[in-house]
């Protein structure tokens, strides 16, 4: 079968189209024949090497950690009902860029009749994590089973990185939860979008004085959630404009670090930080989220933006189009 593969650390160059063996479904396991694959910024810093401490893999490996497709095998102890079934799965941090990839029989989800499955990878990672961080932040819809189940409409919520994958996801959903959003995102077709999406103000945060657009647009005491997919430096201009009491989620850092937060400034302040490890989830938890998202997508009430498409065989150019910032919302692989 055909891979993608990660023959080195290094810049695009060292992802290449090669040949593998057929993988076979274990105990517990099915053989997905993939459809879509999807595609992160995170996967390019892998790539480069960045992340050691995080991430396990090492060159060389099949890129890809999610795949949408169809089971075309089950191994021992899988209800054969999976067979024929079209499905999304996370695999970990590799494997899932090949013409058939083999996943547990746990990690399986059903993709709704009606869903693209270039839609529903889309949402394999962004989507179950964008729904996990409302949850982290109190952004959850309102069960009535008490706790932490709601937001006031009205509560206001800053997102950085707004137009991309995860960040037009969480433009949606915070705007479904009814809070007032102020989108940050560069360049005119990047904030057009956010803009599209339902955010009440949209800053350019590309342009000098950004952070002064931003607070004029959230009022005088700022925001009551921080939605930071950026870090760096910009993701602490953004922690700067966090209201007293106020919440401040760090998840992304395509900058190349994760914003860093003197905790006594933030305890002074009464604010919450929340981390990329607040949303490290089971499995159980990540199956549940993305049937959700799934759901919400079927619906027609979450809408992942797809930027790009790229066959297998163009994964190089795949993750250049990701580094160079140019498309807006996510890349997919398709096979």
């Amino acid at each position: 079968m055909r891979v993608a593969r990660v023959t080195a650390f290094g810049g695009p160059e060292v992802l290449v189209t090669d040949e593998a063996a057929d993988p076979v479904a274990g105990p517990g396991e099915v053989l997905i024949a993939v459809s879509a694959v999807d595609t992160l910024f995170v996967e390019t810093q892998i790539r480069m090497g960045w992340g050691r401490e995080f991430f396990s893999v090492r060159p060389p490996y099949v890129l890809g950690g999610g795949v949408a497709g169809t089971v075309r095998a089950a191994g021992d102890g899988v209800d054969p009902a999976w067979l024929g079934r079209r499905v999304v799965a996370a695999l970990g941090e590799s494997g899932g860029a090949a013409e058939l990839a083999v996943a547990a029989v746990g990690a399986l989800v059903a993709v709704p009749d009606g869903v693209p499955l270039t839609t529903a990878a889309a949402l394999i990672h962004d989507g179950v994590t964008a729904l996990a961080l409302m949850e982290s932040t109190g952004l959850t819809e309102n069960t009535g089973s008490g706790g932490n189940t709601g937001v006031a409409a009205g509560e206001r919520v800053l997102i950085t990185g707004a137009s991309g994958g995860m960040g037009t996801l969480l433009v949606q959903l915070a705007k479904a939860r009814g809070a007032f959003v102020v989108g940050v995102a560069r360049g005119e077709r990047k904030t057009a979008l956010v803009r599209e999406l339902g955010a009440d103000a949209v800053v350019d945060g590309g342009l000098d004085g950004w952070q002064d657009r931003a607070r004029e647009a959230l009022g005088p005491a700022g925001a009551d959630v921080v939605l930071d997919g950026v870090g760096g430096e910009p993701g602490l201009a953004a922690y700067r404009l966090t209201a007293k009491g106020g919440r401040f989620s760090a998840h992304g850092a395509p900058t190349g670090a994760f914003t860093s937060v003197d905790a006594r400034d933030a305890a002074d302040r009464e604010v919450t930080l929340l981390g990329i490890m607040d949303v490290q989830l089971t499995e159980e938890h990540r199956v549940r989220l993305c049937a959700r998202a799934l759901r919400e997508a079927a619906a027609g009430r979450l809408r992942p933006m797809i930027g790009g498409t790229f066959p297998l065989e163009q994964a190089a150019d795949a993750h250049r189009a990701i580094e160079g910032r140019g498309l807006v919302g996510k890349v997919v692989l398709t096979v």
